[in-house]
């Protein structure tokens, strides 16, 4: 090398300046950028976000009709191959629609301009400043209004300042959080949720049902106060229960109701009713038995006579006209 006009760079000419982490201005501008992204676009379609706008457990906004589109079945490869990506995005959190909010936005030229979409801006309906990036925003489950975080950490209510529905501090969600407090507190609220069956939405989860009848039959029965005996437990067999002169094979059917655990009125008097009917048509079922075997031993002068072979009882009995006598 040489000769040809150029230069060979030093290491020191290369290495102007050592790696030195970013500062507290670089971090904050990186966030904005991060920010203004998502406020702007759905991350699962890259389109432009407008209402319907709904959020999952962790805060994030998405365009509902791309949510739409991630639950329903995917047919070729392209459309499986979205679903993976949008899977990775989502991590779990949406697996239906009970898993997101929608999320209502108040609108600044709501009223003036209605379908200028580009003029339109998303403004705390209390302190009137303008929803985004530069203005921490969150929004309250289940109704789904946004406000500042200002205006609620402020107002200090219960219920939300535009629909007057009430609402507890864990259900007001931040909208694109960025401390790790604030993500673990989401996290940590899914879990306490799970555990109650419930969905973001405060929707009860599906199969939610079988696990409170496991949870209700696997409870331990109520405290008894000392000096009073304690009642039956309902899953005990009827053969464990010990048989007293005063019980007796025709109980009513109401008792019956009370120790299975009908704890309703009408559907223990509906129980009872039901028992009741059923008693009698096996008693009708017993008497009936008996007269047909009574009947069946004895039989009438018309079927001896046309009866080839009579029965045992009457055998021997009918004397044919042609027999002599001794």
């Amino acid at each position: 090398m040489g000769n040809d006009g150029g230069s060979i760079p030093t290491r020191r000419e290369l290495v102007k300046e050592a790696a030195r982490n970013p500062s507290a201005a670089q971090l904050k501008e990186t966030i904005r950028e991060h920010l203004e992204h998502y406020w702007s676009t759905c991350p699962l379609s890259h389109k432009e976000l407008l209402t319907p706008i709904v959020s999952d457990s962790a805060g994030n906004l998405y365009n509902k009709d791309a949510v739409l589109q991630f639950l329903l079945p995917g047919e070729n490869e392209e459309e499986i191959s979205s679903k993976a990506d949008c899977e990775e995005i989502l991590g779990g959190r949406v697996k239906g629609l009970r898993d997101v909010v929608e999320v209502k936005f108040e609108l600044e030229n709501s009223e003036e301009k209605p379908r200028d979409k580009k003029k339109q801006r998303w403004i705390c309906p209390i302190t009137h400043k303008e929803l985004g990036p530069n203005v921490k925003a969150v929004y309250i489950v289940p109704c789904g209004h946004t406000f500042s975080e200002e205006a609620v950490r402020e107002m200090k209510s219960d219920k939300c300042l535009q629909c007057n529905e009430s609402y507890v501090p864990g259900n007001i969600i931040p909208i694109l959080p960025t401390t790790e407090t604030e993500k673990g507190r989401l996290v940590s609220r899914m879990q306490e949720l799970n555990d109650k069956g419930l969905t973001h939405s405060l929707k009860k989860a599906p199969g939610s049902k079988k696990r409170k009848k496991k949870d209700a039959a696997g409870e331990s029965s109520a405290v008894v106060p000392a000096g009073q005996p304690e009642p039956p437990s309902r899953t005990s067999t009827p053969h464990s229960a010990p048989n007293t002169g005063a019980e007796s094979r025709t109980s009513t059917p109401v008792n019956n109701s009370r120790q299975s655990g009908i704890k309703h009125a009408a559907t223990a008097m509906l129980t009872a009713r039901v028992l009741e009917e059923e008693n009698e048509r096996q008693k009708r079922r017993k008497m009936m038995a008996k007269s047909e075997n009574l009947q069946s031993l004895f039989t009438s002068d018309a079927k001896r006579e046309k009866a080839k072979d009579s029965d045992f009882m009457a055998r021997g009995f009918s004397i044919p006209a042609g027999a002599k006598r001794d």
